[in-house]
């Protein structure tokens, strides 16, 4: 599905998870194309460098972290930008939504419904290197304590148990 005036779906505010965030402006329902990920197309080895210096910094100032998201095999996405709300959009390990690539495009889409007020999360699919430097802040009753990637987890609790 998608929603036109997708603006009208969402409100940004400030988050208890992490600065900003997005909100659920009014009901959203299961498969709603809910905002774009936008923001400037850079080659892969610039999008490396990019994002370490978006880590740095936010190693630094504790501002965001990394704006760089996987466009495809040979692009990414740095929504870093002013004019990229999606940028708000928190981790959480009990994730509302999800990210969907479709035709060099990155959309947020709910994967359940989504009452007024309820802050938008989706997975960052990040692995486990350097776990350790990303903490989960979602509050979830299933959070792990770090932003791990769902297809990660089960390597992460077998690495915990050992």
């Amino acid at each position: 599905m998608v929603n036109k005036n997708s603006q009208s779906l969402y409100v940004i505010k400030s988050s208890r998870v992490h600065g900003k965030g997005i909100f659920a402006r009014e009901d959203i329902t299961k498969g709603t194309r809910i905002i774009e990920y936008v923001g400037n197309i850079v080659s892969r080895k610039e999008g490396d460098k990019i994002a370490e210096k978006q880590y740095a910094k936010h190693k630094k100032t504790g501002s965001g972290a990394v704006y760089i998201f996987e466009l495809n095999k040979k692009q990414d996405v740095d929504g870093s930008v002013s004019w990229n709300p999606a940028k708000y959009i928190n981790y959480s390990c009990d994730p509302n939504c999800r990210y969907k690539r479709t035709e060099n495009h990155i959309w947020i889409v709910s994967m359940k419904n989504i009452k007024k007020g309820e802050e938008l999360s989706y997975d960052y699919g990040y692995d486990l290197e350097d776990y350790e430097s990303h903490p989960c802040k979602c509050g979830s009753k299933n959070c792990l304590g770090y932003i791990i990637g769902k297809r990660y987890i089960k390597k992460f609790e077998r690495l915990k148990n050992n």
